[in-house]
């Protein structure tokens, strides 16, 4: 804040809100000054703030979150404020305006958080690897319930089940299986289908744990691949090797996107990748930096990305594997350790 000359913050994104204080309900609003920090609730979580924020005054609100935190600029002759513009809508902002007063002037505050949010500490780490193990542990798991018969959304709710009993919040999104023609839908979600013998299947899933989250796919096929879906197979898995190799600090992000679509346009796949490589992922499963074409952004150490090039073919299927990637000081980890060589099932 001080290098950027922002007196003050309002914050109002509640993830940013649980980053900084700890804080983890659904409503309340931040502000943020050299000197302190308040929360501003409503009497649903006020014991709740109590409890879990941390460096911050509480205030109970009944009357209004924003309006409260506005005519605490006003009282307290605020002359500059920053606000999150990408979480505000126009009317809470005219809100925050007229109740702040004429005086203050309002500006955006940027990606700041976001950008703070970049680099883990210790404690987020540990939080997403165990939020990793959780994910691989139960797609191990289920690896005996697929089978031809099985509807996609029956695999889908074993895998949040089994989430949530190995101490899981639950899943980090909605669990993707997808089968037959529906795997080449990158994101697909799990439907009334039943799995049928000679198809690949692909499973996106992610637990969360103490608000952090792991991302994970894998690809089986039901049967004995043929020579195409074997090539296919090893076009990607090859094209994630090689990408996850190239998850290094101070890397380019687009130099892991590159690699993949390079590995791919080997076997004559490279038009069948139709997204980006990887994203950031901690308390949000899609964060910064994002691993995409061209992107100049550096790697850090301490960041906490997905790997994840696929191919899809219309009428056909697909094929992803992804793992949650630590950009570690000697080299990246693998944060998701689920096997890729139990691919097929017979």
């Amino acid at each position: 804040m001080e290098a950027r000359g922002v007196p003050l913050l309002l914050i109002s994104h509640l993830v940013n809100i649980r980053y900084l204080t700890g804080f983890a309900g659904s409503a309340g609003m931040v502000l943020v000054s050299p000197r302190k920090g308040l929360l501003w609730v409503d009497p649903r979580y006020t014991l709740q703030a109590r409890e879990q924020a941390d460096g911050v005054e509480v205030i109970e609100e009944k009357k209004g979150i924003l309006k409260s935190a506005a005519l605490w600029l006003r009282q307290n002759a605020a002359r500059d404020c920053a606000f999150e513009a990408s979480y505000l809508t126009c009317t809470q902002f005219e809100l925050l305006r007229k109740e702040a007063g004429e005086a203050v002037h309002l500006r955006p505050a940027g990606d700041l958080i976001e950008e703070l949010r970049i680099v883990k500490d210790r404690d987020e780490i540990a939080a997403i690897r165990r939020a990793g193990v959780v994910t691989a542990e139960v797609f191990a798991e289920i690896l005996p319930l697929i089978r031809p018969g099985v509807a996609e959304r029956e695999l889908a709710a074993e895998i949040d089940y089994r989430m949530r009993k190995r101490g899981a919040e639950g899943p980090a999104f909605e669990t993707i299986v997808a089968s037959g023609v529906r795997s080449a839908y990158p994101h697909a979600r799990a439907s009334a289908k039943a799995l049928q013998e000679s198809e690949l299947v692909i499973f996106d899933l992610g637990a969360i744990l103490a608000g952090y989250a792991a991302d994970m796919t894998r690809t089986v096929y039901l049967g004995e691949p043929n020579r195409r879906v074997r090539r296919l197979y090893t076009a990607v898995l090859k094209a994630q090797e090689g990408a996850v190799w190239s998850v290094q600090a101070p890397s380019p992000a687009g130099k892991i996107d590159a690699t993949a679509r390079r590995i791919l346009a080997q076997y004559r796949l490279a038009r069948h990748f139709t997204h980006s490589t990887g994203h950031g992922v901690g308390l949000e499963i899609h964060e910064r930096p994002r691993l995409g074409k061209g992107e100049s952004t550096r790697l850090q150490a301490g960041s906490v990305v997905t790997v994840e090039p696929g191919v899809y073919l219309e009428g056909f299927g697909g094929i992803r594997i992804e793992d949650t990637i630590l950009v570690g000081p000697a080299g990246p980890e693998n944060l998701t350790p689920a096997s890729k060589d139990n691919w097929v099932i017979c």
